[in-house]
């Protein structure tokens, strides 16, 4: 697997870790408050672990399959979600 491959995997294995730590402050807020609002924080981050998620078992598995060319796009991609989720966890607490 290539550099870029395993920097990809490393951000998204760093997503799912601070997203798991949203989902279970989302959790918490919910069972003290009951608020709909937070059903709604707690599907999107399932949902976007579950993108990480898959997204890691393509790059173990499939790595050879991707073309070189678009693996710079994929560490910018990761790397934009884990700014924009550090900065919901940052908010949120």
């Amino acid at each position: 697997m290539s550099l870029l491959m395993n920097i990809s995997t490393v951000i998204s294995v760093l997503n799912v870790a601070v997203l798991l730590t949203l989902l279970v402050i989302y959790a918490k807020i919910y069972f003290k408050s009951k608020a709909v609002f937070t059903i709604g924080l707690m599907f999107f981050t399932v949902m976007l672990m579950l993108h990480n998620l898959i997204a890691i078992y393509a790059y173990l598995v499939m790595a050879p399959l991707y073309p070189s060319d678009l693996l710079p796009y994929f560490v910018a991609i990761h790397l934009a979600e884990l700014i924009g989720i550090i900065a919901l966890l940052r908010v949120t607490l």
